[in-house]
């Protein structure tokens, strides 16, 4: 049935809100804001003759409205990026970044605190700088700041245990106050020049820095006026390939450039004059819009997931720039900026910015157009009308079956869907049984799927033989997802790359592609990468597991208790070596769990 516009634009409210499109199967295919829902929910089904190829095909989807009436506008938008956060409409400009920006970390309770690489939610008694664009630029900063200020490097628990200094305090790098080196007073002037650092007055600090080297002088300390010179020439430096002379402030840089139905976003991160990184972005379902709607769209969604800064410059003026400042000035509890037009050094740098935006886009569109062309050839090599949308693969990884992982990865004619991947432990078979675990892996994944609606994809790729087929096709068989291809690629001679067999089980038939088919290319590339996710995930599982203490076993023995025994007797070969009256002297140990836990060292099978 036709949605009936007419009579429920009668009854619409004025007030501002979020609506929901819905289309006849109940899907939410398009959230919206107004600041007066009536007038913009008209605008859907006024001069339709005049709208944009994807705003009539919305259009013609719509099934139903809802919508929810919010007090002001700046609500209406912050609602409206929660609900696009967790429906993920079809038709709504989508940026997926659910990842976290790494930050520099203090521990200023310490005495002589440690600045760590950072990753996670931040607390309270710590101090954090950023946050930084990628890994790489916050590493960059760390080793800037440890060859310049010479702060500690290792963690508390080995700055406290270490009798002598380290390497680091041999090659120059740190001032070994573990050992004594070193005064606290001392190492906190050395730390506050590196906040100065890290907080972007680099102009100050330099100038800092000259007034002591030349009182210094002065003072005929020639030592300490050289110590302080080195200090200076390493602090510019550090500083000079990134600076712009004259120029400060916190500023990001938001460059947007569309071709051929793909837009990339390219945010720089501008740091008190210092470019400290940039980051591509390419938000779905852009095809049909142009680089300011997509700008528009994607200001709400990335800054109401991260912190603001109070200046932003765009290269296309944003609708509703009003709002936007409006709801991020609330959220940085001071004035924010949003502008296009920029003179002087902001112009080159969104000049440089755009340059980098096209650049990624131009890698980008090359990636697509050879995994189309690949996606094209495998839908002719296996027979199909048109190329697959969507292909999963599966790979199981274990040590001896320790530990066993199995992942599932995602492709599309655009490439890796990483948003989309999957990793399943595996539990409750016999170590080893990877016929079982792909059995396990397979039944959880697609039965999760039809629960949930999920997409189903049109190909599985098994990595592995005719036993592992064989097990993908009972359960598929099982839930009835008798249209989804399966296809296994199984390791040739020798186990050499290029002499797989790609097995095709409802074809009856095994092949030999040539070592030059972009077919098995693209088959190999897809195996890899699942198999890199299920062995990057196996590591980190078999990790956990023997990070976990043999004392772990011992009941009555909790957390605090085994911290105390590790640390009265240095570790677990001298808990092993300890006598159970030994044991026993430790606060809260008792007998009985004394005499547990010299049991464990001294039984045959466990001592370590």
């Amino acid at each position: 049935m036709a949605f009936d516009s007419m009579n429920f634009l009668k009854y619409l409210t004025e007030s501002p809100g979020v609506y929901q499109m819905f289309s006849e199967n109940g899907d939410i295919i398009y959230i919206g804001k107004a600041s007066n829902l009536k007038n913009r929910v008209s605008s859907y089904f006024s001069n339709t003759s005049s709208q944009s190829l994807k705003t009539q095909s919305l259009v013609a989807s719509i099934a139903e409205i809802k919508t929810i009436i919010t007090n002001t506008e700046s609500e209406a938008l912050i609602l409206e990026n929660r609900l696009i956060k967790e429906y993920l409409p079809r038709y709504n400009i989508l940026l997926r970044d659910d990842k976290t920006y790494p930050y520099i970390q203090m521990d200023s309770e310490h005495d002589f605190p440690m600045l760590s690489l950072y990753r996670g939610g931040k607390k309270k008694n710590l101090k954090y700088f950023g946050p930084y664009p990628n890994v790489g630029s916050a590493k960059q900063s760390l080793a800037n700041i440890y060859k310049v200020f010479h702060l500690r490097q290792c963690n508390n628990s080995g700055f406290s245990n270490r009798s002598r200094p380290c390497l680091q305090h041999q090659i120059g790098r740190c001032m070994a106050p573990c050992c004594g080196y070193i005064t606290k007073e001392q190492y906190q002037e050395q730390l506050q020049k590196a906040v100065l650092f890290l907080e972007g007055r680099s102009s100050y600090l330099i100038d800092t820095l000259v007034n002591e080297m030349n009182e210094s002088a002065e003072k005929m300390e020639y030592e300490k006026a050289a110590e302080l010179r080195d200090q200076i020439f390493s602090l510019r430096q550090s500083i000079e390939t990134q600076a712009v002379e004259g120029e400060s402030g916190d500023l990001d840089i938001i460059a947007a450039v569309a071709a051929n139905g793909v837009t990339c976003i390219q945010v720089t991160f501008i740091r008190n004059g210092q470019n400290i990184g940039s980051k591509s972005f390419f938000p779905q379902n852009s095809k049909n819009s142009n680089e300011a709607e997509v700008i528009a769209a994607f200001l709400p969604q990335y800054y109401l997931r991260h912190t603001p800064q109070s200046e932003i410059i765009t290269s296309h003026n944003v609708p509703e720039k009003d709002v936007l400042e409006q709801v991020f000035g609330e959220i940085l509890q001071k004035k924010v900026e949003i502008k296009a037009n920029v003179r002087a050094n902001r112009r080159l740098w969104l000049d440089l910015a755009l340059k980098n935006a096209s650049v990624s886009l131009s890698m980008k569109l090359a990636a697509n157009s050879t995994s189309q062309k690949r996606f094209q050839q495998l839908a002719e090599f296996l027979g199909l009308d048109e190329f697959p949308q969507r292909i999963e693969c599966f790979d199981i990884s274990h040590t001896s079956g320790e530990a066993t992982i199995a992942s599932c990865v995602v492709f599309s004619p655009e490439g890796a869907q990483k948003q989309d991947y999957r990793r399943f432990s595996i539990k409750g078979i016999t170590g080893g049984d990877d016929f079982a675990a792909m059995r396990q892996a397979i039944t959880r994944r697609y039965g999760r799927l039809l629960k949930e609606d999920g997409i189903i994809p049109e190909i599985l790729l098994i990595d592995g033989g005719k036993g592992q087929l064989a097990q993908a096709i009972a359960v598929m068989d099982e839930l009835q997802l008798n249209d989804v291809m399966i296809i296994g690629i199984a390791k040739g001679e020798g186990r050499k790359p290029g002499l797989e067999k790609i097995i095709i089980p409802s074809k009856l038939s095994e092949t030999d592609l040539p070592t030059t088919s972009e077919v098995l290319h693209l088959l190999q590339h897809i195996r890899d990468e699942a198999h890199r996710f299920a062995v990057a995930g196996h590591r980190s599982g078999r990790a956990k597991n023997r990070r976990k203490s043999v004392l772990e076993s011992i009941e009555g023995l909790g957390v605090k208790r085994r911290q105390t025994l590790l640390q009265q007797f240095g570790g677990l070969q001298g808990i092993a070596k300890a006598e159970i009256s030994d044991l026993c002297k430790v606060k809260g140990i008792s007998k009985k769990i004394a005499t547990s836990v010299y049991d464990l060292f001294h039984d045959e099978e466990n001592k370590p």
